[in-house]
């Protein structure tokens, strides 16, 4: 007889506005106001200026994603506005990096097991590589 497995928690972040979440509608109002759809130019006749604009930012957006891996399980430190400092493990961010999943967060007021903290009230966080 083979022991009982551990069982494993599932961490589930907001779906996206399809029914069946396997995308995001490219006509909804979410979808619009996050991603725009064209870039402005500097000048109409710089197709190649245009070229190196998306090689830079699909490479800064590579660097930034391989960062939110390494991130992951790792005690990171959030600098948060009104000079307030936490530490959480980090664990997960949903699609459009508007929220971030932690745990063990030490906060001034003590500390919450599992957490969501809105990027938009991070300042910076920093981790050992």
């Amino acid at each position: 007889m083979s022991g009982m497995k551990t069982p494993v928690s599932v961490l589930r972040l907001p779906r996206g506005p399809e029914p069946n979440s396997r995308g995001f509608d490219p006509t909804s109002p979410r979808f619009i106001a996050l991603c725009p759809t064209t870039l402005p130019s500097s000048s109409s006749s710089s197709g190649s200026a245009d070229e190196e604009e998306q090689r830079l930012r699909a490479e800064l957006r590579e660097r930034f994603l391989r960062t939110l891996l390494l991130m992951t399980g790792k005690r990171v430190r959030f600098d948060m506005h009104e000079h307030v400092r936490v530490h959480a493990r980090f664990g997960a961010s949903d699609i459009d990096v508007l929220n971030l999943q932690v745990c063990d967060l030490e906060t001034p007021l003590g500390v919450q097991r599992e957490a969501l903290l809105r990027s938009q009230d991070v300042i910076a966080c920093s981790f050992e590589v």
